[in-house]
């Protein structure tokens, strides 16, 4: 896959799954959910006051009488409620983040009686599109564990490799992040890393293949590690980056997005449903990019 659009593309072969939006009344989430039913790659059912949906989509152009779609009336405090229960009664595939604030979904995710909660932590998982570069890479986790243990990096890991195999890289090769690409006992993120690549060739973390530590530019350019005479699979070569901690990861994102203009995919893995939480300000195009990348997730 060397773009995201391809990524929608792939799914127009799939029967269409069905997203349930939390609190839909925004325009560049109504924007997505009509780019997405034009696309044929999901069926929505929008929660919130059908009132405001009906006014926001009469502004996007989407007919909420089309097939595939409907509006499930309810208060703001009841729209993330709903959206997590459609999937946990199997109405719904995916759950999609609205005009809502994260901490609100999170909290119904979490839900102890009709929550998403899987068998691990929450992380989350993006997919840029960067233009000169010659594939698309991963990037984790720029949104969930602030300063994660060797043990919440095994499943953070996990959860992005799920999600690569999901869309199409059969054995993603991952890249744990640090400033140096030797092992050096006063920096933690170097020890981390060479644990994690024992682990992998021990066969405790599958369905991949890990190398580290390695600097950024060694992860992603060939050249780069050549030149420093780093003999490895995964240097130069890239398809995920596991960054140490959520400020070096939000700060990479966000170089990615406003240096760099890249495209961006992004999702919660980890729940037993892909959950899309994008930011408000996101355009209706990143939201898309998400829904395509969560409909990927799904197993379906």
């Amino acid at each position: 896959m060397r773009s995201l659009d391809e990524m929608i593309d792939q799914l127009n072969k799939k029967k269409p799954q069905t997203v349930s939006v939390a609190q839909a009344g925004s325009q560049e989430v109504l924007k997505a959910v009509k780019l997405a039913a034009e696309a044929g790659i999901a069926e929505f059912i929008l929660t919130g006051s059908a009132e405001d949906i009906e006014k926001k989509a009469e502004t996007t152009g989407l007919d909420l009488n089309q097939s595939g779609i409907s509006v499930q009336d309810c208060s703001v405090e009841e729209a993330a409620a709903q959206a997590v229960k459609a999937v946990h009664n199997q109405k719904a595939d995916v759950v999609m983040k609205g005009h809502i604030d994260t901490k609100s979904l999170l909290k119904q995710v979490l839900h102890k009686e009709y929550g998403l909660r899987g068998g691990g932590i929450l992380s989350h998982v993006s997919l840029f599109e960067i233009p000169n570069y010659d594939r698309l890479i991963f990037l984790t986790d720029a949104g969930m564990n602030i300063a994660p243990s060797l043990e919440e990096k095994v499943q953070i890991i996990e959860n992005s490799v799920a999600v690569a195999r999901q869309a199409g890289w059969e054995n993603p090769k991952v890249a744990p992040l640090a400033a140096v690409e030797v092992v050096n006992p006063s920096m933690p993120a170097t020890m981390d890393a060479a644990i994690l690549t024992q682990m992998n060739r021990r066969g405790q973390i599958k369905n991949c293949l890990i190398d580290g530590p390695l600097a950024f530019d060694n992860a992603v350019d060939l050249r780069a590690a050549e030149e420093k005479g780093i003999q490895s699979e995964v240097a130069g070569a890239a398809d995920i980056l596991l960054v140490p901690s959520i400020e070096a990861a939000n700060a990479l994102y966000k170089s990615f997005m406003y240096f760099a203009n890249a495209k961006v995919a992004a999702v919660i893995s980890g729940a037993k449903a892909p959950i899309v939480l994008t930011s408000r300000a996101d355009t209706a195009e990143s939201k898309l990019y998400s829904l395509a990348l969560a409909l990927h997730s799904t197993n379906k």
